[in-house]
This record gives structure tokens, C-alpha cells and sequence, in this order.
């Protein structure tokens, strides 16, 4: 889908203008306001995606606009949003489910799904492996993982979508490969013995792992691992394992809001042009799975292709999985207990 008026060649080349929309960000200089309440590790996505559409939809209307990004674990994020505490125009989270929630609470409508193309979810992600140089615990596949005295990285499943997705991937990649239930609990049993703690969010975690060279392999979001790889200078590689989820990061402006401030239109646009050619170049290239073939094509070296299993392969549906391993007394309360950090 292609937003006719949002010319983005024209405007492409911001440099300096990029500069001051930050310092109209922050002074409150513009006057228009759009917030996005987004997931822990697309700070940097929309650091360069937001500046493209506020100097396009500049130059269309003559008006000013500032957009602000929030960043948390997702579920965590979703549920700041319902008790108001975001007072977010659009949220951009890591998984359907999430974005459901809202919907569960009068804050979208029925139906909310089909406003965008591609069910509202314009990039997709995955569950990959980062191990140190040389992958000294000769890490492949998700077996490997529990072997030994391994020590797994990983966010909370109940506060962040990496950690959720995460917890699904480890029971699809038993499941979709003829392991039963009990097979599977006792593998996501055996994983979460293995973790020396469990970080709220997806990007402290990586910090962790990183930075302070915590444990010895992150299980994490594909774009995270690029990064964290990239920055590591050799000191980080990447793992695919030969079975992975389909991570479908899912957005919406939330009416509720939108509408007591008018800010349906802009808010729509917003989340539009995530459907352009323009920005799913951006998305490829900030290492999510744009749903535009061509920018994924472009960009096959960083973005590989993996046998993916989608959601109901494991459940019904998102919110099925949501209810099904993440309510209170599901299947992750049995196999779990929350590890905060100490230091």
C-alpha cells in the first residue's frame, strides 16, 4: 500500500532538518504531537523512520509536527497504555496479542486488524541465537541450549515480546519437530533453570550479554542480534537455528485516544507510511523482515531465510498463545519463576 501524498524522494535528504525536529521534539516547538509507545528495541527504527514522515507530512500540510517514542518490554508497554498511563496515539509492539489487549478494553475496535494492510503488521521478526567469537559452547540448535552448564540470556516472558516469543520458539522447535507436550514442558523447564536472571525488557538484556558479558548465548530478536553483532567487532556472531517462530510485531492507532485529541488522521498516515516502499527499506535495513519482497530480496545476506513455523503451528491464534502459556496459572507460570537481576 502506497500513501499517494507522502512524496518521501523529496524529502529523503533531511541531515540538518533531521537535527532540529529533535529540538522541536524536545522544546514542545511543533504543533502537532503524535506519540508512538513502541517496543524495547525499535528506538532506532524509528529514530530514522519518524523524521522522514514528519518532513513529509511538513511539507503537505504547512503544520508542524513533533512524534515521541516509548520504549519497554511490549506486554509491559500494552498494559501502561490500558491503565493511561500512555497516552499513546499509536502503538507499534512486538506481538498481535499485545495490541489485542487493547482492543479487549474498548481502546480499539472490532475489526482494528484490517484498517492496514498485511492484518496491521508491517515487518516480521524472529528468535536467533548470539554466541561469543568462535562459539566456544558449540551452540546449533535449541537442544544445545540446555546441555551442560550453559548459561541462557533471555527477557521475562511475562513483561517482554522478545521473552515471549522467545518462550514459544523453544516449545514450537520441540512440538513442530515430533515432540509432544510433556517433551516440550520439560525443555522450557530445563531453559529457564539455565538463566541467572530475567530482565524486564529486551534491550537491558542485551546489555547484559553484550556489554557486561553476562552468560553464554542471548536468545533474542533477529534485529538485536544484528546490532549487537555488528557492534561487537568480531566479538559476537550469530546463530540460526534451523527452526525458529514467525514474530509478527503488530501496530494500531488507538481511538480512544486519538479521538479526544483529533489526531485520527495523522495517526493513520503515521502508520501507513510504515506500508511504503520508502520505510520497509528502512525496516530491511534496521534488521526486521520488511513485507515488501523486493527490500527483503535487497537484503537476503543480513536477513537469511530460516524455516519459520507460524503462531498455529503451536495455538489457535495469537491471543490463544497469550492465554494459553502467559495468563496467571498457564503454562509458563508451571515452568517458570520470575529471576530478578542481582548485582
Amino acid at each position: 500500500m502506497r500513501v499517494s501524498w507522502l512524496n518521501l524522494a523529496a524529502v529523503a535528504a533531511i541531515g540538518v532538518a533531521g537535527a532540529l525536529l529533535f529540538v522541536r521534539n524536545s522544546e514542545g516547538y511543533a504543533a502537532h504531537h503524535l506519540a508512538n509507545v513502541s517496543y524495547d528495541p525499535t528506538r532506532e527504527l524509528y529514530q530514522r523512520l519518524n523524521p522522514i514522515f514528519v518532513a513529509a507530512y511538513e511539507k503537505r500540510t504547512g503544520s508542524t509536527l513533533a512524534v515521541s517514542q516509548s520504549h519497554a518490554g511490549s506486554s509491559y508497554q500494552a498494559r501502561r497504555v490500558i491503565s493511561g498511563e500512555e497516552k499513546a496515539d499509536v502503538v507499534t509492539l512486538g506481538l498481535p496479542s499485545d495490541v489485542e489487549a487493547l482492543h479487549n478494553k474498548g481502546l480499539i475496535p472490532d475489526g482494528w486488524a484490517e484498517r492496514l494492510p498485511n492484518l496491521s503488521r508491517p515487518y516480521a521478526s524472529t528468535i536467533v541465537f548470539v554466541v561469543r567469537r568462535g562459539n566456544p559452547r558449540a551452540i546449533r540448535d535449541w537442544p544445545d541450549l540446555v546441555k551442560d552448564d550453559v548459561q541462557i540470556i533471555v527477557p521475562d516472558p511475562k513483561t517482554s515480546g522478545n521473552g515471549k516469543l522467545a518462550a514459544l520458539a523453544a516449545w514450537g522447535a520441540i512440538v513442530t519437530r515430533g515432540g509432544d507436550e510433556r517433551q516440550a514442558r520439560d525443555y522450557l523447564k530445563a531453559f529457564y533453570a539455565r538463566t541467572p536472571f530475567l530482565d524486564p525488557a529486551a534491550r537491558s538484556t542485551g546489555v547484559a550479554f553484550a556489554v557486561e558479558k553476562k552468560g553464554d548465548v542471548h536468545v533474542a530478536w533477529e534485529n538485536e542480534a544484528l546490532r549487537e553483532a555488528k557492534a561487537s567487532k568480531g566479538e559476537l556472531q550469530i546463530v540460526y537455528p534451523p527452526v525458529s517462530i514467525l514474530g509478527e510485531p503488530t501496530v494500531a492507532w488507538v481511538d480512544a485516544n486519538v479521538a479526544k485529541r483529533g489526531g485520527e488522521s495523522v495517526a493513520k498516515a503515521y502508520l501507513e507510511f510504515l506500508f511504503t516502499p520508502e520505510a520497509q527499506e528502512i525496516i530491511a535495513q534496521e534488521g526486521y523482515r520488511p513485507i515488501d519482497q523486493k527490500a527483503l530480496e535487497r537484503h537476503a545476506d543480513r536477513l537469511p531465510p530460516i524455516k519459520l513455523f507460524p503462531v498455529t503451528a503451536i495455538a489457535a491464534s495469537w491471543s490463544d498463545a497469550q492465554r494459553r502459556f502467559f495468563a496467571d496459572n498457564g503454562i509458563i507460570d508451571a515452568v517458570y519463576a520470575p529471576k530478578p537481576r542481582v548485582d
